[in-house]
């Protein structure tokens, strides 16, 4: 009985494998992705600019002072001197500019949501990208060893019969030739396999030596997603939207660039605290003023023509540069398309002359060992069934990858 409780002691102390799907992975590379924390703290920088402009339209309150000390004391006046100025100052008219300046500040957040947001898409498609990579070197390593365990089971059936006298040393060093092959494409799809387990882990902030257990992969059964049209892809596109709010926003530096050659208009109040000119007796004043200023640019050679005409440039650079990436988005949804449908159809190829493959194998392997076919035959059958399979696993893997890249392309779930 204590071995007992022992033994469930020790099996409960054995770390546990997670088993992880392939929405919670996507949640955890999403939590830990520092390129979405950085895409974050843009929009947060884009928001805190978009209340500095605001603040323009509120009065301002400023203080200028000095003070002065002279080397020496002459006529009777004090050594010392000072002026102490306070200002509030409210901008009646700014040109313009400050309403533009709001307004580009405002575009910009919209833009830092929109970048935020296809940051996101990027992210979840590199989750995809390692869950699936991890789940496909995986299957090819297992491939691999099964593959090495078939070869192993005829090198059985060969040395025997070539104790007993039936066979030649030629088969023998055939499958040796062929188990050594093996072996060794078993070592480098293990590593493969190791190497795509520490990048899922790595994404997801985890020990890259970790082991995990997928609960979705490669073999399981994916839907053909449904198609959009062109219109409905661009329109979920967050990155063509923040291109169409940046030619608003150029926009909006066309009408910076012409304000700062308008009127402009401020009126304040003021004070100043000093000490009577000259400074005999050291008594101070307290003055107020009420002010009103006014700034008329009257000729400056050209100036705001040329600050126009380039913002104008940069403005039609931004929608060209859209209208570049709506061409981009069709092309990339169209192709995207026709690897998922391919990638599909692929697929339901290879599975079966996959079965057909398995079916010869085992034929072959019968035979020979009936004294039916030669060792060529069985050997080619392997390598067949190898082939196949490994194109199952691409073909299923390329599927998984279209599907997800379209999700991608389309902003699709």
């Amino acid at each position: 009985m204590k071995r007992l409780f022992a033994a469930l002691g020790l099996f409960c102390a054995l770390p546990l494998q997670a088993q992880i799907t392939l929405e919670e992975y996507r949640h955890d590379v999403v939590e830990y992705s520092y390129s979405l924390k950085a895409a974050a703290a843009r929009t947060v920088a884009a928001a805190e600019t978009l209340g500095q402009a605001r603040t323009g339209y509120l009065p301002r309150l400023s203080m200028e002072g000095d003070f002065s000390l002279t080397a020496r004391r002459y006529d009777g006046i004090e050594r010392w001197n000072f002026s102490l100025q306070p200002q509030i100052v409210q901008t009646i008219y700014g040109g313009g500019a400050l309403r533009a300046q709001v307004d580009r500040a405002g575009i910009g957040y919209d833009i830092a949501l929109c970048e935020e947001e296809f940051s996101r898409l990027d992210v979840r498609y590199a989750a995809d990208y390692a869950y699936w990579s991890l789940s496909a070197s995986r299957f090819y390593a297992a491939a691999m060893q099964r593959y090495v365990g078939i070869i192993v089971s005829l090198k059985a059936v060969i040395d025997r019969r070539f104790v007993e006298g039936y066979i030649a040393k030629g088969d023998v060093l055939m499958i040796d030739a062929r188990l050594s092959e093996a072996r060794y494409e078993q070592v480098a799809a293990e590593q493969s396999a190791d190497v795509a387990l520490h990048n899922f882990n790595i994404l997801r902030g985890a020990d890259p030596a970790a082991e995990v257990v997928l609960t979705g992969g490669i073999r399981d059964s994916l839907p053909l997603p449904a198609r959009m049209t062109v219109a409905e892809a661009v329109e979920r596109r967050p990155d063509y939207s923040a291109a169409r709010l940046r030619s608003e926003q150029a926009g909006a530096d066309i009408r910076i660039a012409r304000a700062s050659f308008n009127p402009r208009l401020n009126v304040g109040v003021g004070g100043a605290w000093k000490p009577y000119m000259p400074n005999r007796t050291g008594a101070t004043i307290l003055d107020g003023s009420l002010f009103v200023g006014l700034s008329v640019p009257i000729f400056h050679w050209g100036e705001r023509r040329h600050a126009v005409a380039a913002a104008r440039a940069r403005q039609l650079e931004s929608e060209w540069g859209a209208a570049g990436l709506y061409d981009e988005i069709v092309r990339s949804e169209m192709n995207g398309w026709t690897a998922v449908v391919q990638g599909r159809a692929q697929v339901d190829a290879t599975e079966h002359s996959l079965s057909i493959a398995s079916e010869n194998l085992d034929i072959s392997t019968y035979s020979y060992g009936e004294g039916l076919a030669t060792i060529l035959d069985v050997l080619q059958a392997q390598l067949s069934w190898i082939q196949l399979y490994t194109n199952s696993i691409r073909a299923r893997y390329n599927y998984a990858v279209a599907i997800s890249d379209y999700a991608r392309i389309t902003a699709g779930e």
